[in-house]
């Protein structure tokens, strides 16, 4: 009956499920009922992503054939129109029900919206107001004036610059709130309003895309890289689903982009400024105005300017038609779509959001509430499933940290030095005031940063901070604002007045143009500067760091790092560090009807839940763990503590650079490729260990031994040219694996030196061949001199306890010295047990990430071998709680977590390969 029933649930399903997935799509299931949060974990390779499909999109198909069945009964069973669902329905679908029925038939409005999720009447009142404003500032006396303007001419006569279209207009604070009332702006408070890229695209060129009708109940699927939302939309291909749901796959600027001129920038940041200033040039080539004399006549010029990928609308609406007859089309499928039609597949994928019933989509862009608000996407009463959530509550305060270096402090600061002096008579008092408060921050930030030697910069303010030369310091946000005598700014209004005056490329378009023509330069044939986007930049980061300094003070904490003469060249910085993600991750919560975290290692869980929702009591959090579908004798894992040589491994951080250790994992890696099939992929804790231990091995003729039996790859420190060297790897064993037998000197497949926390840890599947065997060497715990982790730790330490309970050894001091370990050492002993826990959970979830990387179905078989003495059960030095502890249930349950020396682990790899080999021959 049981089986029947998984059956008519879940018929999408393309092949027999295991009962680990009928388990799976079951919870999935009811959790999507109930609501709430949910947390899934099942091991990777156990069809996660396929269940989570055919479970989810199956409840979206049910609950709109329910709400239809019961719109139905409801005209049926009732004359009045407000009377809507029954008793028993959940709310959140009475709501959709009531929405629909609620409003007379014959007037009834459709919600639509546009690639930038406004509604086009509020798009249309937006122009409105601001034409009217414009009108009455073109009237104002004091504006600028007819003899200012003809001075201005004659200051730019002769001259290639003109300066005109650099001038602000006039803005008065006392009049903000009516002067923004007419526009879509942030509510009030903390991380609301934006400064972003995210944000500016709320005032780009709207008019390029048609509306579509909001779809009201959608599906959000967002996963950490674009490779793993690819593998999503190729599973969703393999189901029936693919073809009868409304699929939009979002991205990347720089992974969509096909205009090849904003391509050849290269860097993320400089790909997204670069297209959103195409963007404000089309804008401001539609809108731009100019002063026709004393009668303050007016005229517009067409739109000559813009990116070439979006000149032609006809061109977008078809691209959409195109997506839409396909199904599920993922990234590079979409892009080529784009390149085909010479049409930007990045906006065109945008504007079919309120459309689609299935969003799949980068951590970014929804976990950001400024990149959600940009994108238009509504999260109310709909589903969101977040993959790959172990590592969720880090990834998500990331988002809301904000950097400003020294050199990016000191170009603004010149830049808005010349702008004011050269059109200071020109300006009305409040733009004065704003740009003479933000000189005052600058140059606050920049005392603070600069060498106390320096008299000329350096105040008894910030000898205050209690920051010395070589020290990274760490303040609360108050504290900051104190010692730098700017407490008494409205930073909320600063900010508004940025958002609403453009000053940002104002000032920078004046600087960049004066300095162009100042070199004698010439300016690209896409009308930017070399310096233009740095320029840019650096005003953005400033923004942030505004931003960042509205927060609650107990949200984060205000890092000050000063440059040093050993390091020059990469100078000092501030930077915000959040440290809470519960208010972030509740809005989402609150919207949604229901909030699913997905992955293969989400234990422990109540880190999470502590970090996140801790709002939300144990019970009410639905939790399942599922176990592998591979049979026992499929995996090996083995805790080594001892070399060939007997040596005993200890990766620990004041042992693991000793040549005595070193060389012996190379003796272990000698032994190793002789007994393993295929490939093994090796594991380090940092690319610098791997430098080093390679060029010892390569010194010491190791690495001779090991290539007469295995061809040798290493990790790429870019991340572009990972894929090349993983295809040159597999290509090498599956041309070497079926080597000759009775040659002894054959290859017999390739090894790969990989690292913890790079890209091949994270989201590359070492499946068959190319994992037959996965060495950890030692535990990857993060560096404790890193200053940013200190301070999460001691955040996390102090979670639930009040202040006076909280260790006084923890709060002591906030100073470091630069890659002071034992410093960061004596904070971790201090810590009582969240603290500790934290650094022990985050060098675990890297271990786990890595070796799941094996094991990608049922017929696949691998070993893992743990290197360190620490791994081992009767280890006598331990961390803070025994490391094995944390491994996945189903490599706990088969660990080998004690041998006598290496060769009892050596049989035991001999046996266990063979036994396979037998089994996948029968």
């Amino acid at each position: 009956m049981e089986d029947k029933e998984t059956e008519r649930e879940f018929p999408a399903f393309p092949y027999k499920p295991y009962s680990i997935q009928k388990d799976f799509m079951k919870a999935l299931y009811r959790s999507l009922d109930k609501g709430g949060v949910s947390m899934l974990e099942s091991p990777t390779g156990t069809g996660k992503t396929l269940s989570m499909i055919c479970s989810a999109l199956q409840w979206v198909v049910d609950q709109k054939q329910k709400q239809k069945s019961e719109t139905v009964e409801s005209d049926k069973n009732t004359t009045n129109e407000g009377s809507c669902g029954l008793d028993d329905e959940p709310d959140w679908m009475r709501n959709f029900v009531a929405n629909k029925e609620c409003q007379p038939n014959d007037n009834k409005i459709k919600e639509k919206k546009n690639g930038y999720g406004l509604r086009k009447s509020d798009k249309r009142r937006n122009e409105e107001i601001c034409r009217d404003l414009f009108s009455r500032a073109v009237e104002k006396d004091d504006f600028i004036t007819k003899k200012e303007c003809e001075n201005l001419r004659k200051a730019n006569d002769g001259s290639e610059l003109n300066e005109e279209e650099f001038l602000l207009e006039e803005y008065e604070s006392e009049e903000e709130e009516a002067i923004g009332s007419g526009k879509s702006k942030r509510k009030a408070g903390g991380v609301t309003i934006s400064s972003s890229i995210d944000e500016e695209e709320e005032e780009e060129d709207e008019d390029a895309f048609e509306e579509e009708e909001e779809e009201e109940l959608k599906v959000y699927f967002c996963s950490r890289t674009h490779s793993q939302l690819s593998q999503f939309i190729k599973e969703l291909q393999k189901t029936v689903f693919a073809s009868k749901i409304r699929v939009v796959c979002l991205g990347s600027r720089k992974i969509f982009c096909i205009n090849e001129e904003v391509l050849k920038l290269g860097n993320s940041t400089r790909i997204n400024e670069r297209c959103l200033e195409l963007q404000k040039n089309k804008k401001n080539e539609i809108s731009k105005i100019k002063n026709l004399g004393a009668k303050g006549r007016v005229r517009q010029t067409k739109a000559s300017s813009g990116c070439p990928m979006l000149k032609n609308h006809k061109l977008q609406k078809q691209f959409r038609s195109k997506i839409s007859e396909q199904g599920a089309v993922d990234i590079e499928d979409l892009v080529q779509l784009g390149k085909n039609m010479r049409t930007c597949p990045y906006y065109g994928s945008r504007s079919m959001v309120p459309a689609a019933e299935l969003v799949v989509l980068p951590y970014q862009s929804l976990l950001s509430k400024s990149s959600r608000e940009s994108l238009g996407l509504n999260l109310k009463n709909n589903i969101v499933i977040i993959d790959e959530a172990h590592n969720l509550a880090d990834s998500l305060i990331s988002m809301y940290d904000a950097k400003i270096t020294l050199s990016q402090l000191e170009n603004v600061h010149i830049h808005l030095e010349k702008y004011f002096g050269r059109f200071r008579s020109l300006l009305g008092p409040g733009n004065r005031r704003y740009i003479q408060t933000l000189m005052v921050l600058t140059r606050a930030f920049l005392r603070v940063l600069v060498n106390e030697k320096d008299e000329n910069c350096v105040s008894q303010d910030a000898k205050n901070t209690g920051a010395k030369t070589g020290f990274d310091s760490s303040m609360a946000i108050n504290d900051f604002l104190f010692s730098l005598n700017i407490d008494n700014i409205n930073l909320v209004k600063l900010l508004q007045y940025i958002k609403e005056s453009n000053i940002i490329h104002k000032v920078s378009g004046y600087g960049d143009k004066a300095a162009s023509l100042q070199k004698g330069s010439a300016l690209k044939d896409n009308g930017e500067s070399c310096e233009e986007a740095s320029i840019l930049s650096g005003f953005r980061a400033l923004v942030d760091m505004l931003l960042s300094l509205t927060n609650n003070d107990g949200d984060g904490r205000i890092i000050i790092s000063r440059p040093r003469p050993i390091s020059f060249g990469q100078g000092g910085f501030l930077k915000y560090v959040m440290l809470t993600g519960e208010k972030i991750f509740s809005e989402i919560v609150d919207q949604a009807h229901a909030v699913i975290l997905a992955g293969g290692t989400l234990q422990p869980i109540e880190e999470t839940r502590e970090r996140l929702f801790s709002w939300l009591p144990p019970n009410e959090l639905h939790f399942l763990s599922c176990n592998h579908i591979i049979p026992p004798e499929s995996i090996l894992p083995v805790a080594v503590s001892n070399g060939p040589t007997g040596q005993v491994f200890d990766f620990s951080y004041g042992s693991r650079g000793s040549l005595t250790m070193i060389e012996e994992l190379g003796r272990l890696l000698c032994n190793l490729v002789t007994v393993v099939p295929e490939g093994v992929v090796v594991f380090f804790t940092s690319f610098e260990y791997e430098e080093q231990v390679y060029e010892t091995w390569k010194t010491s003729g190791i690495l001779d031994r090991i290539t007469k039996k295995k061809r040798v790859f290493r990790e790429p420190r870019r991340n572009t040219l990972v894929e090349s060297v993983l295809k040159e790897y597999k290509q090498t064993i599956d041309a070497l694996s079926d080597g000759t037998k009775e040659d002894p000197r054959s290859l017999s497949g390739a090894i790969l030196l990989a690292v913890v926390g790079g890209k091949i840890s994270e989201g590359i599947n070492f499946s068959d061949g190319m994992g037959r065997c996965i060495v950890m060497v030692g535990l990857p715990y993060p560096s404790p001199s890193d200053i940013e982790l200190l301070e999460r730790i001691k955040h996390i330490e102090g979670l639930g306890d009040s202040n006076s309970t909280k260790p006084s050894t923890i709060s002591a001091s906030d100073e470091y010295y630069a890659r002071d370990v034992q410093a960061g050492f004596s904070i971790l002993r201090s810590c009582r047990r969240r603290g500790k826990e934290y650094y022990e959970n985050l060098c675990m979830k890297a271990v786990n990430q890595s070796i799941g990387r094996a094991i990608r179905h049922i017929n696949d078989y691998a070993a893992i071998l743990l290197v360190d003495m620490r791994y081992a059960s009767e280890s006598s030095k331990r961390s803070y709680s025994h490391p094995t502890n944390k491994l996945p249930q189903w490599i706990k349950d088969r660990l080998v977590s004690a041998t006598n020396n290496y060769g009892e682990v050596h049989r035991l790899l001999h046996q266990f390969f063979k036994l396979n080999k037998n089994r996948g021959c029968q």
